[in-house]
């Protein structure tokens, strides 16, 4: 399709300057842009293409970036991005050194507030909103986007609640597509599914309780009628609130019919949205995969094995429990506190829960982690997938604080498997008589091994393996670090001097192993995919202190800046942690 009316447009005051009959074909377009990019450079496809008459009316209708908006999370920011300024470098996006996947404020002035984690816009305008009455510019517009999933989030209502007894010019829009990552889940919902119908029973309108004028449910495809109620909206003052109907995926079939898979799908045709076929045939499986499995075949023989996530059971693969034990395994959405605190309320009564959290959503939870688990020592089993870089999400997104930030914790035992094997034998041995709370951390991708699925074995907590013998100097790895330094072992020519340990546990660590190291090496390397600050090295450097340890101790690791977006291979570059960095290191202590 010809970009005719696109290519004019390099910032919202072309698209104001419009027909509105021009905006119909300025929205297929758009959409078509959009598939044709992220069909050849991956990214977030459903929710843009979801959005993109809502796009066009709202930078049409406000006069943005003098109004401010916000969008939520930011996977539905694609054609925001194209029509701000971006389109000429949109092909960049998430590529190291390209644009961002996700709204951030150094990017554009037209991104007023960075997301990438959910549930955070409607705070955030409302912030801007009051912060505006105090400067006096009463006329100035706060729009915040959110979706069904995000809304159904605790900080999403304590937004609401607070908006409501404020005079903040704030606009709250649910982009309601019944679907965030996976089909959005729980009460409100429901609720909102009754909304979409035109079920409206007398005084049971939970948004205008809240003290929010409501408008909708509205056809988010139909421009003519966004154009008018948005146009109502703006002048009226206070908050407001809009209910859209959208359908993620739109204007692309196999999107539309398959909006789990296609919220990311990696490659595909753009005319026909047919996947690109990649032979995985004798790869290693993903590390979430080896979880999934691993807990459908303990919970087969432990019927007190229970699996939680907050909104990701695809993405964590807890959906195979789902299928196998549906009232053993639970998504409590968009809700990381939550899923946190109910996890330690089953532990009080004898279960054995897995709660399966991606790395970087942990930290939503860090008081509950602290108050409602690690204090009352209850066994929860925290299964962190995606810990450490995770590529093209970005600074987000990558789970490099979870070592730094756990470890202070009293009576939190953090452990990383080298393997699939590893992560097999921890899953184990964790249902039997674990006595305190428990990270599990693992990254994201695939694995190392194709025979991972060996008989159980139970691992000592709080020890660590010597991987291989050396005289001269001893590398300390966690994880799956342990891959990256067996191959610059090998690619160095001073191999036979180098030992390597995979200590296995970040806390306890093994300090009858760590006392045999320090008195046999002089020269010790330790290797993370976390940050250095306060993380494994660390941990290493406090122990060798507390001993007086002599010798030279380097740390290995995720520096201390926000490491932006990349393929894992160039981020592990940056970092110094990929092959060729710990091959360097080797050399230089030699």
């Amino acid at each position: 399709m010809s970009q005719e009316i696109l290519k004019n447009i390099n910032d919202p005051s072309d698209l104001r300057k419009l027909k509105k009959e021009d905006l119909i074909q300025l929205a297929k377009e758009l959409r078509r842009f959009i598939i044709d990019i992220v069909a050849t450079k991956e990214g977030h496809l459903g929710a843009s293409l979801g959005v993109v008459e809502l796009t066009i009316a709202l930078h049409y209708i406000f006069n943005t970036p003098d109004d401010l908006l916000v969008w939520d999370v930011g996977h539905q920011a694609y054609g925001h991005k194209i029509l701000t300024g971006r389109r000429d470098v949109f092909d960049t996006n998430r590529q190291l050194n390209g644009i961002s996947g996700f709204p951030k404020r150094d990017e554009s002035i037209y991104d007023t507030f960075g997301t990438g984690h959910s549930s955070t816009s409607i705070s955030a305008a409302l912030g801007m909103a009051i912060a505006s009455n105090l400067k006096g510019e009463t006329q100035k517009q706060h729009i915040a986007v959110i979706g069904d999933a995000s809304i159904a989030s605790g900080m999403a209502f304590e937004g609401l609640n607070h908006a409501g007894v404020t005079k903040a010019n704030l606009m709250v829009i649910l982009n309601d597509n019944a679907i965030g990552i996976d089909p959005s889940v729980g009460a409100l919902k429901e609720y909102l599914t009754k909304a979409r119908v035109g079920y409206k029973p007398a005084r049971d309108n939970i948004i205008e309780a809240l003290n929010f004028r409501y408008f909708g449910p509205v056809d988010g495809h139909d421009l003519e009628g966004l154009l008018k109620v948005l146009s109502e909206m703006k002048a009226i003052k206070g908050p407001k609130f809009l209910h859209v109907i959208t359908k993620k995926g739109k204007g692309l079939k196999k999107a539309e019919e398959d909006q789990v898979k296609y919220h990311a799908p990696g490659k595909f045709e753009p005319d026909t949205g047919e996947l690109l076929k990649y032979d995985t045939e004798g790869l290693p499986l993903k590390y979430q995969d080896v979880f999934g499995l691993t807990l459908v075949e303990l919970a087969k023989n432990n019927e007190k094995i229970i699996g939680i996530t907050p909104a990701m059971p695809t993405g964590s693969s807890l959906k195979f429990m789902m299928d196998a034990f549906p009232e053993r395994a639970f998504d409590v959405g968009i809700a990381e506190q939550h899923a946190v605190t109910l996890s330690a309320g089953m532990a009080t009564q004898g279960f054995i829960v897995y709660c399966a959290i991606y790395s970087t959503f942990l930290q939503r939870a860090y008081d509950q982690l602290i108050h409602d688990v690690a204090l009352q020592d209850l066994p929860v089993i925290f299964c962190l997938d995606r810990a450490g870089l995770v590529g093209e999400d970005g600074a987000t997104h990558h789970g490099v604080f979870d070592i730094a930030y756990s470890r202070a914790i009293p009576n939190l035992i953090i452990a990383a498997p080298r393997n699939e094997m590893e992560l097999r034998n921890l899953l184990f041995t964790v249902q039997q008589d674990l006595e305190h709370p428990m990270i599990i951390r693992y990254p994201r991708g695939r694995g190392v091994l194709k025979e991972w699925r060996i008989p159980f074995k139970k691992v000592k907590i709080g020890t660590g393996v010597c991987l291989k013998e050396g005289t001269d100097l001893a590398v300390l790895s966690i994880g799956n670090m342990a891959a990256n330094v067996e191959e610059a072992i090998k690619s160095s020519p001073d191999n036979s001097k180098i030992a390597h340990y995979d200590m296995r546990f970040v806390k306890p660590l093994d300090e009858e192993l760590l006392n045999e190291i320090f008195s046999k090496f002089s020269k010790i390397i330790s290797v993370e995919d976390g940050v250095k600050n306060g993380g494994f090295g660390s941990a290493i450097l406090e122990y060798a202190a507390k001993l007086r340890y002599k010798g030279d101790i380097e740390i290995l690791g995720i520096p201390d800046e926000f490491i932006e977006q990349g393929s894992l291979d160039e981020l592990q570059e940056i970092s110094k942690i990929n092959v060729e960095g710990i091959r360097q290191k080797l050399k230089s202590m030699i």
